[in-house]
């Protein structure tokens, strides 16, 4: 039996974080995919209070929350730092990854979403990624030299955000004209041999969440 278990789904950003936190530290852990509409006994036990994924489970300890999981596998696992050692340089982390776990996503939700908050949401969004850009100016990754716990927290920026794009018809403005960095960052994040091996292949996600946002069109292409 695997000391380390996720509990995670393979077409979810948030599961993949986890998946390379663990890659990058060399640990050894079993994967077991959930079904999010018919959520698992083993999942509600773990994540009551959410019920999402994903959840670690080490030495049978649950654990929720993608970037809570990644800063414990940060502290508890030897080999390739996820986090910078200074205080200072660790602490910005915590605060670029917060940044886009609460006002990119609070935005993106918006974007996606038919109404009147869509256009304000869409102008968030891209208010964001100006941010963003402008903080790669002179990093090749969010964490430095090195992927870090904001690049980890951004997965959805380098891959699911063009497929949500293109299901949905929104355009969020990612160019090389608008942001030179940011496309930049992309392509070096893509190009990692540990994110190519966790990421799913863009035509596997663009089918299942086709599924998701177009249930007819998908049936009537099976």
């Amino acid at each position: 039996m695997a000391e380390v278990k996720v509990l995670g789904h393979w077409a979810s950003p948030f599961s993949a974080a986890v998946e390379i936190a663990l890659k990058l530290k060399g640990v050894e852990y079993e994967f077991i995919q959930q079904d999010l509409f018919n959520k698992s006994p083993l999942l509600l036990k773990s994540n009551p209070v959410h019920k999402k994924v994903p959840v670690l489970l080490h030495n049978g300890n649950p654990l929720p929350e993608s970037l809570v999981i990644v800063e414990y596998i940060d502290d508890t696992f030897p080999g390739t730092p996820i986090f910078p050692k200074d205080p200072y340089e660790k602490a910005l982390a915590r605060f670029w990854a917060k940044f886009i776990d609460d006002k990119f996503f609070s935005a993106v939700r918006n974007a996606f979403t038919k109404g009147e908050e869509q256009e304000q949401g869409k102008e968030e969004v891209c208010e964001a990624l100006k941010i963003l850009d402008c903080e790669l100016k002179n990093k090749k990754f969010l964490g430095g030299e090195t992927i870090g716990l904001a690049d980890l927290a951004a997965n959805f920026i380098a891959l699911w955000m063009g497929v949500f794009e293109e299901l949905i018809g929104v355009d969020l403005g990612l160019t090389e004209e608008k942001l030179p960095h940011l496309c930049r960052w992309k392509q070096d994040y893509l190009n990692c041999d540990v994110i190519k091996e966790t990421f799913p292949p863009r035509d596997k996600l663009v089918a299942f969440n086709n599924k998701r946002f177009n249930p007819e069109a998908a049936t009537a292409t099976e």
